[in-house]
């Protein structure tokens, strides 16, 4: 019988469903670094979301075979380490094509409309005193005929230019920067940086593409640009974002995701009161429909690997001590 621990069940709020192989399932609210060893003593499958699974927790869990990630990132595990040991690391990925792409327009058309900046007009008291029947004090500017850069093509990647194209926007999808070859389709990743009207960030926390966006780069934006960060907090140095919003090097950001979530000891871009920055709490992928469809992707590649190992028996015992 397989022994699943889920170590941040909160993290995910969706229904999921038995899987079809005998097993016993213990899942937790959520799990501090120093919980994780315990509460994985036993146990043949985890399952988690954010939580760090690193080498030094894994070689003392001889009896653990598989790491289901509730996400489609996964550098929150050793999969070096994995790898060698022998250790299935299964992530989910495609179950927020929707979603994110979703988001990164709610962001891109309130930062392109200054709709932060109107609606404190409007606490203010300022259209209420207004001598013509609107204001006019912020620029709205439209997504038709506007850039769109996208770096990182993946399925998000593309739901974000299907989007922008209905939108009439013209799209250029940037090329691995430094890359030896462009590729058909594809454009200098300097040039989309020059070119962008708004620059969306859609590639994985590599060390290649960790800090991909600083000081440089913002110099090389358009003044007028708009940067979303709905991918990975540590794409883009922060402070340089802070500089290149106060200084005027780029008009707007809008940022889903923080270099260290959740920020318990504070973020620079947190301490900030402008209108042309726009922080939501890494929500971009939790869409009612997409976090269902995260669960069930999930337990059909349990399922999937068990049939893979060996012959499934259909019952379960449930616990649920510590949720």
């Amino acid at each position: 019988m397989e022994k699943i621990v889920f170590l941040d069940r909160d993290s995910v709020r969706a229904d999921f469903r038995k899987p079809r192989f005998a097993h016993e399932w213990q899942e937790f609210a959520s799990t501090e670094p120093e919980e994780v060893l315990e509460r994985l003593r036993g146990a043949t499958i985890a399952i988690t979301n954010k939580v760090a699974l690193r080498a030094a927790t894994l070689e003392q869990l001889p009896e653990l075979r598989m790491i289901a990630v509730a996400a489609t990132g996964t550098d929150c595990i050793d999969t070096e380490y994995c790898r060698e040991k022998g250790i299935v690391v299964s992530n989910v990925t495609d179950y927020s094509t929707h979603s994110v792409p979703e988001h990164v327009f709610a962001l891109t058309l309130s930062l392109i409309r200054n709709l932060n900046a109107y609606q404190d007009d409007i606490r203010r008291g300022l259209w209420q005193k207004s001598p013509i029947f609107c204001l006019l004090d912020h620029p709205v500017r439209e997504l038709y005929g506007a850039t769109l850069g996208i770096i990182g093509y993946g399925n998000l990647g593309r739901g974000v230019e299907k989007i922008a194209r209905a939108f009439g926007m013209k799209v250029l999808i940037a090329e691995h920067r430094e890359a030896a070859e462009i590729r058909d389709g594809r454009t200098p990743f300097e040039e989309v940086l020059e070119k962008s009207d708004v620059l969306t960030l859609h590639c994985p926390l590599t060390a290649e593409t960790r800090n991909l966006i600083g000081e440089r780069e913002f110099a090389a934006m358009k003044k007028s640009a708009i940067l979303i960060n709905c991918g990975r907090g540590g794409l883009v140095d922060e402070k340089s974002l802070v500089d290149a919003l106060q200084t005027g090097a780029i008009a707007g950001a809008g940022f889903d995701v923080l270099t260290t979530e959740p920020p318990r000891a504070g973020n620079i871009l947190l301490d900030l009161q402008l209108p042309n920055l726009i922080v939501t709490p890494h929500i971009a992928w939790s869409s009612r429909e997409g976090m269902q469809m995260l669960a069930d992707i999930l337990i059909d590649k349990l399922e999937a690997w068990i049939l893979s190992t060996t012959a499934p028996t259909f019952s379960s015992k449930i616990n649920t001590g510590g949720a």
